[in-house]
C-alpha cells in the first residue's frame, strides 16, 4: 500500500466539511484544488475504493461507499 498524496487528502477533508449549497462546495473545489468540479469527483470515487482512503477517514470513505452503492442499485 502507498500513502495518499497532499492532493488525495486534501480532497477527502474537503468532501468531509459541511457545505450549504453545491455551488459552495464547487467553487471549494476551484479554489482550493485548482481543479474542475468533474475532476474533483473523479479523485474522490477512485479514492472510495483504497484501502488508504479508508484508514485515513474510515467513516467518512463508508459513509461515501454506501451512498455510491445505494445510487447505482437504483439504475
Amino acid at each position: 500500500m502507498t500513502e495518499l498524496t497532499e492532493r488525495e487528502r486534501a480532497v477527502l477533508a474537503l468532501e468531509a466539511r459541511g457545505w450549504r449549497t453545491q455551488g459552495a462546495k464547487e467553487q471549494a473545489v476551484r479554489e482550493e484544488l485548482g481543479i474542475s468540479a468533474t475532476r474533483y469527483y473523479q479523485l474522490l470515487n477512485a479514492l472510495l475504493d483504497r484501502e488508504e482512503a479508508l484508514k485515513q477517514d474510515p467513516v467518512l470513505v463508508n459513509r461515501l461507499r454506501r451512498i455510491r452503492a445505494a445510487r447505482r442499485a437504483e439504475r
